[in-house]
């Protein structure tokens, strides 16, 4: 297994195949495990890198996770790119991973190619959102398929990780915690977004959301489907492949939502 330090952390990564690098990132309670199911997708004539953010999976526990968690995970990513020599490297990140994909390409633009947000919640968090995470979370600790989920990818203590996660997301709300180091409509590098209108951790008006994001910034695409559940890249996974792997390949002329 490969590590990588990050302010005295070691953080675990994976490499596989060859070819244009591309990395995947994991949302909050998961780990890269998660992606296992549907990366027979994505690799063939790529490389795809895989990373455990600090904290979770294989890599080394914290005390805490940083207020500003997505920002620093967005960190990560760049660090593990310059290690690894990489540049003009393909971003996919989901659910929380996307937050993390957006501020890596705001961070450092000439590192990245194009980035995909799957299931992205939102420029700003929906109103209620640290009582709503209190609530989700409190139910999963009860399910059945919730707790083998967060021990497949966590590990045996897997409780206290989510716990440490539920804690930094409410302090998104209740601290106003920034969400991007600069504003997302900024953004240098072509960035596709992938949501369903059946998710229902996304904010009510992301239609809207997805609609100034890319009239705001030509490099800003946004994909809707009427259907789906949270991450798409697994509910939907075939057809959202398709599209992430068309974006890669090919440059839209025009900003737009569909």
């Amino acid at each position: 297994m490969a590590y990588f330090d990050y302010n005295g952390k070691k953080v675990f990564y994976r490499e596989i195949g060859e070819g244009k690098p591309c990395m995947f990132l994991h949302g909050n309670t998961a780990s890269s495990r998660m992606f296992e199911p549907v990366l027979p997708l994505y690799t063939t004539g790529r490389k795809v890198i895989l990373i455990d953010f600090a904290g979770n999976g294989r890599s080394e526990r914290l005390l805490a996770f940083p207020d500003e968690l997505w920002i620093d995970q967005g960190h990560q990513i760049v660090e593990l790119c310059r290690k690894l020599n990489c540049a003009k490297v393909d971003l996919v990140g989901t659910s929380g991973g996307a937050y993390a994909a957006v501020n890596a390409a705001l961070e450092c633009p000439g590192l990245f190619d194009r980035v995909v947000a799957d299931s992205f919640t939102g420029n700003r968090l929906p109103e209620d959102f640290a009582e709503a995470i209190l609530e989700e979370r409190e139910a999963a600790k009860k399910d059945k398929g919730s707790r083998e989920f967060y021990e497949w990818n966590q590990g045996e203590d897997w409780e206290r990780v989510v716990d440490l996660d539920t804690e930094v997301l409410v302090n998104y709300e209740r601290k106003h915690t920034r969400i991007f180091h600069r504003p997302i409509e900024q953004i240098q590098v072509p960035l596709l977004i992938t949501i369903s209108r059946e998710d229902e951790m996304l904010a009510k008006d992301m239609d809207a959301e997805c609609s100034y994001l890319c009239n705001s910034n030509p490099l800003i695409h946004c994909r809707i489907y009427d259907t789906g559940a949270h991450p798409l890249i697994y509910f939907r996974a075939e057809e959202i492949a398709d599209q992430i792997k068309d974006f890669f390949c090919v440059c839209f002329d025009e900003s737009h939502t569909g």
